[in-house]
């Protein structure tokens, strides 16, 4: 059926996704004759602007049963602006609403909008992470080099068994202290960088580094100190330099919505003598934070005593983070290659106004990325919408959605599904951004990606349970069966793939700390690992994947198919994760695509997948 409206077809609306301040956008719609529309109207809504009922004009017959109304719509300044469109019949009043795959259907009542993203006419993202491959890493499980530890707080476990079990029970006082540390550092990463630049990495994306007193150190101590166990300046300088001379960048992880409450700022424990917001109210770190009652009450992120929130907004600590010599730009000027921001949905748009400018004057082309686990575009946080995409705060964000996508069809969802969440994003992000999307599938905040697509799920599973499970053999087989599709639809997706360290090697593992343990140097699964490095060779090999437009491919809930092209190359990415083999009639110019990796076939205009396969298949422009 010919749709009424497509806010994702050009025939419909031009340009489609998001668009620069001041562009004017055409609006078409197809009506049936029947329907005796005697005017229509685009409606739209936006924050600080008053709703607008702009008509549309009748613009002929493409045939004998349906007409076209038109209009145009120029946004003048940055912002999400929302649209529908009424119609006057002969019978009343009816209103197109919008319809997850952009199309819309005919109600008598207003309903679902559309989404029209509208950013700065000067936003720009950096041209270096398009078309890359990101790889996280928890620094303590990484690798370790050997190098002696110096300066170790008396409170901390060292391990001496790499690859054991993360501690996990609760102690005699009933808290889980995560002091436990098995030694990663960052000379460890360093002496892994080769083996980093065979998967295709091009940035590196570091969990915590500052002195904390946690193993994860998310409760930074001391933005200004590196933390004691991962090394010294040299030891950054050098992991710096040496992943910069093969063509990486490294990413901080910047913690900037809490500290620690074992930290010089506040210093709760005592462990920095009598100073800290907690023992002196005239401390210089006293304003930083939000006390009900002196001392013992204060606000914690998400109730956790043992992380005091900070007032971004305060003066003096914008200009520790964020001013000309502040945190932020001293590292930048030091060789980290920018900054992911934990939280971001919780920091202020005023200090992320700060923080953008003070990154980008120390480097232009440092990235800064948000973790934001909804569709930042129109994420609501505040008591209002947040502007993180429009060109003044960050430059892209973490991609759940795309994960969650993912994982909803390989595990039984349908593919039609699987597209619209894909393609809502699209339309949704700007193109500067959506190039820069880090394409994850595990975190340090999730369980890890085989688990989840081979495991018994945990909901409603407690640490007891997910400490003693590990999959069956039959278990493992069918996860990274499952593990090799999803990681192709990653890697072929908008944005940037992620790889969270272990997750090729074939780690498995339910929530923190679970997810978080040693790299099995050694045990590796080789051929898993092949498989990742043959995928970030076909990213360095087709252009396509760096900013080439995206188009799913309907016709088989059980394909999960879209094309990715440029003006050189079209690919073909497609999964099949039915337990039988599975076809889709394919649009020109596929007749002759050549695979370029995995598993099917392509004869007369049709795909042929086998059983739980996927593959990768390139028409080249002539």
């Amino acid at each position: 059926m010919t749709p009424y409206f497509s806010s994702r077809d050009p025939a419909y609306r031009a340009p489609v996704g998001a668009v620069a301040a001041g562009t004017s956008v055409h609006f078409r719609l197809r009506l049936p004759r029947h329907f005796g529309v005697r005017a229509a109207f685009l409606l739209v809504f936006a924050a600080n602007m008053p709703a607008k009922r702009d008509g549309m004009f009748w613009a002929g017959q493409p045939d004998g049963d349906t007409e076209w109304w038109e209009c145009d719509f120029a946004p003048a300044a940055a912002g999400i602006y929302r649209y529908g469109f009424e119609l006057t019949r002969n019978d009343g009043t009816a209103f197109l609403v919008a319809l997850p795959d952009g199309t819309a259907n005919v109600w008598r009542k207003p309903g679902a909008l559309w989404q029209l993203t509208c950013f700065e006419k000067d936003f720009k993202t950096p041209d270096w992470a398009a078309g890359g491959i990101m790889y996280q890493i928890f620094p303590d499980r990484f690798f370790c080099s050997g190098k002696p530890k110096t300066a170790v707080p008396a409170d901390r476990v060292l391990r001496d068994d790499w690859g054991g079990q993360p501690m996990w029970q609760p102690d005699a006082a009933g808290k889980v202290r995560n002091n436990d540390y098995f030694g990663g550092d960052l000379d460890g990463i360093t002496e892994k960088l080769d083996y980093l630049q065979s998967l295709g990495v091009t940035c590196l994306y570091l969990n915590p580094v500052f002195e904390a007193h946690s193993n994860h150190r998310y409760d930074t101590a001391d933005y200004e100190h590196l933390d004691p166990l991962l090394g010294d300046e040299t030891a950054f300088a050098t992991l710096m330099r040496k992943a910069k001379a093969r063509g990486m960048r490294v990413l901080l992880d910047g913690v900037f919505s809490h500290t620690g409450a074992d930290s010089k700022y506040f210093n709760r424990e005592g462990r920095y003598g009598d100073g800290g917001a907690y023992r002196d109210v005239a401390s210089p770190y006293y304003p930083w934070y939000h006390f009900d009652r002196w001392p013992d009450q204060y606000a914690s992120w998400w109730g956790f005593d043992t992380l005091p929130e900070l007032d971004e907004l305060a003066p003096s600590f914008m200009a520790y983070i964020t001013g000309e010599n502040g945190i932020v730009r001293q590292r930048i000027e030091q060789g980290a290659g920018g900054w992911r921001l934990d939280v971001a949905d919780e920091l202020p748009d005023g200090f992320l106004y700060a923080l953008r400018r003070a990154v980008k004057a120390a480097d232009p082309d440092a990235l800064l990325l948000g973790e934001v686990w909804e569709d930042a575009s129109c994420k609501e946080s505040y008591g209002h919408l947040r502007p993180y995409l429009l060109g003044r705060q960050l430059d892209s964000v973490m991609n759940y959605p795309f994960r969650d996508a993912i994982f909803r069809y390989m595990n039984g969802g349908s593919a039609t599904d699987f597209a619209n969440s894909v393609e809502q994003i699209a339309e949704n992000y700007p193109p500067q951004v959506l190039r820069l999307l880090m394409n994850h599938i595990g975190t340090h905040d999730t369980e890890r990606a085989l688990t989840v697509l081979a495991g018994e799920p945990s909901a409603g599973r407690g640490r007891h349970w997910q400490a003693r499970q590990r999959l069956s053999a039959a278990e493992r087989e069918k996860g990274v069966c499952r593990l090799r599709l999803a990681t192709l639809l990653q890697f072929c997706l908008p944005g940037v793939p992620c790889i969270y360290y272990g997750d090729e090697a074939g780690m498995e593992g339910y929530r923190d700390p679970f997810n978080r343990g040693c790299y099995p140097w050694g045990s590796e699964d080789t051929a898993l690992i092949a498989w990742y490095k043959a995928l970030g060779a076909v990213r360095r090999g087709c252009s396509a994947l760096k900013e080439g437009r995206f188009a799913a491919v309907r016709g088989n809930e059980d394909i999960a198919c879209f094309v990715r092209a440029d003006e050189s190359e079209t690919l073909l990415c497609a999964v099949n994760r039915a337990w039988q083999p599975a076809g889709l009639a394919l649009p020109a110019p596929f007749e002759n695509a050549a695979p370029v990796i995995g598993d099917g076939r392509i004869e007369n205009g049709v795909l042929s997948l086998p059983a739980e396969s996927g593959g990768i298949f390139l028409v080249k422009t002539v």
